[in-house]
């Protein structure tokens, strides 16, 4: 089978081409002839008559032999366009079969797709993207979903082909009303699977944002919550022989919450303001070569709306970040997505409100049971801040408590051959609210500080390859009143070696800041060849980590150190 392909218009383009240089020679040639044919002797003497005489013969010789290369070149431009003429027929007498075929696909009448080409991309909010040929043919996208309807879903290939991305979901309906709670946001549409021999997954599509509450009227009205956001899409398994899984979508954050404006607190509630939506998990490999999908991020939790509050409305907590996906027998597993931001309080006269918790990191994905590395797990998110207690006749006062931070995700396991996965780093407490003015007998209790989140765990190795380290810790809020503070986080344990060959994996750091002072995580043990993982640092009191042991040709890891 022959792998040369023509285009007619190439091929007239050159045949003009070389008829433009035909004509330019021919100019030379009719410019020279009479220069070089006819010249006069230099003298009388035989000698000159004669070397003119040559030189005649020669340039007559030349002109007879430039006239028949120029029929030659004539003929040969003929032919090109002859064979460019011939090109454009075939075509145009293949163009109606080849349409007619197409029209009258049995392949697309019976199961709805076709040999070879891409599926169509959604039109219709929160439709699904078409599936890609049988053959050859990418997936479809998927459409983005009308308010508080979810994303359509990405098609799938065939043999050959990605993966269509899914359609992001529609963001919460608004409220109409004064004092209506906000609408919860629609998921977001899930990746199509890749090819069957070959071909990545589609990436998930992020979640809709929250819907707002609106602020209340009346004497007596109460908050309203935010809307939650709509969770990330999951990303599309890789080809089932080759491919990478799609990305998981992150997830939308939280909508605005509102509290209650009465004079009175007590027939008065608080809002708080919407969840963030959940990161989606990453896609799972090929069977025999791809990466997972990295996880998607958690979305922030809902903040507040600003405006007069008795009480403080609460900052709404973080999803968790999307799961990394899993290799299949040679490759890496995938990243955990990281933990949102909590979010913030809202200030009152006589309370304030708490803040949201930070999202978890997710953890990371499984390396290749063969060969490759386990996924990183995600980062814990931050904690959001608690509200203050801004003034107040009332006899008892409370601040706002301070958002805790999230905890990091554990690491991914390696293959038989490969590293274990790091433990993502825990998330920091926010600050909790503070009393700004006391009234006679009036007391205030002062909200707690938002406590550190942990270190996600390292992963262990099998055979051959280190552990993974242990994630940080997160600090808890530094608080000047010492009974109002929480523990800080503690460090991620390391992972162990593998069995043959490898170091095992160092311990995390404990957290700042806390009552309880943050412990330090332990080192990796290794077994045959390989040292000894060193142990985390605490702090502030907290237990110092355990170096891990030595395998029988190493040497132990040095225990962390206590601040």
């Amino acid at each position: 089978m022959s792998w040369v392909f023509a285009a007619p218009q190439f091929v007239t383009a050159a045949a003009n081409d070389l008829a433009d240089i035909a004509s330019t020679v021919s100019a030379a040639n009719l410019a020279a002839a009479f220069p070089t044919s006819d010249l006069l002797a230099a003298g009388a003497d035989e000698i000159s008559v004669a070397i003119a005489a040559l030189f005649g013969a020669h340039a007559q010789a030349y002109q007879a032999l430039s006239v028949d290369a120029a029929a030659c070149h004539q003929q040969f431009v003929q032919l090109m366009n002859g064979a460019a003429a011939q090109y454009a027929t075939a075509e145009a007498g293949n163009i109606n079969p080849l349409q007619a075929l197409a029209a009258a696909d049995p392949f697309v009448a019976l199961t709805g797709r076709p040999l070879i080409g891409n599926g169509a991309d959604a039109t219709i909010p929160g439709g699904n993207g078409g599936d890609g040929g049988w053959i050859f043919g990418n997936g479809g996208n998927g459409a983005a979903g009308a308010p508080g309807q979810n994303g359509g879903s990405g098609g799938s290939a065939g043999l050959f082909g990605n993966g269509g991305s899914g359609g992001v979901g529609g963001a919460g309906v608004a409220a109409t009303g004064a004092g209506q709670s906000g609408g919860s946001a629609g998921n977001g549409g899930s990746g199509g699977a890749g090819g069957w021999i070959w071909g990545a997954g589609g990436n998930g599509a992020m979640g809709g944002l929250g819907a707002n509450a609106t602020i209340p009227s009346g004497a007596q009205a109460v908050g309203q919550n935010g809307g939650s956001g709509g969770n990330g899409g999951f990303g599309g398994r890789g080809g089932l022989l080759f491919g990478d899984g799609g990305t998981g979508g992150g997830g939308g954050a939280g909508g605005q919450g509102t509290s209650s404006i009465g004079s009175n607190p007590g027939f008065g509630q608080q809002g708080a303001g919407g969840f963030g939506g959940s990161g989606g998990d990453g896609g799972q490999a090929g069977w025999l070569f791809g990466n997972g999908g990295t996880g998607g991020n958690s979305g922030d939790g809902g903040g507040y709306i600003n405006q007069p509050a008795y009480g403080g409305a609460d900052g709404g907590s973080s999803g968790t970040g999307g799961a990394g996906g899993n290799a299949g027998l040679f490759g890496h597993g995938g990243a955990g997505g990281h933990g949102g931001r909590g979010g913030n309080a809202l200030s009152g006269t006589n309370s304030g409100g708490d803040g949201g918790g930070g999202g978890w990191g997710g953890e990371g994905g499984t390396g290749g049971l063969i060969w490759g590395d386990g996924g990183i797990g995600g980062n814990g998110g931050t904690g959001g801040t608690g509200g203050n207690m801004t003034a107040s006749a009332f006899v008892l006062n409370t601040s706002g408590n301070g958002g805790a931070g999230g905890w990091g995700g554990s690491g991914g396991e390696s293959g038989m051959f490969g590293n274990g996965g790091a433990g993502g780093t825990g998330g920091n407490g926010s600050a909790a609210g503070q009393g700004t003015v006391q009234q006679p007998n009036v007391h205030t209790v002062y909200g707690y500080a938002g406590q550190g989140g942990s270190g996600g765990l390292g992963a262990d190795a099998k055979l051959f390859g280190n552990g993974g380290n242990g994630g940080q810790a997160g600090n808890a809020a530094f608080s000047a009143d010492p009974a109002s503070r929480l523990a800080a986080g503690m460090g991620g344990r390391g992972g162990n070696a593998g069995v043959v060959f490898g170091n095992g994996g160092h311990g995390g750091n404990g957290g700042l800041n806390g009552v309880f002072g943050g412990d330090g995580g332990a080192g990796g043990s290794a077994t045959f060849i390989g040292n000894g993982g060193d142990g985390g640092n605490a702090y502030g009191g907290g237990e110092r980590g355990e170096g891990g042991d030595g395998g029988i040709l190493g040497q132990a890891g040095s225990p962390g150190g206590s601040f």
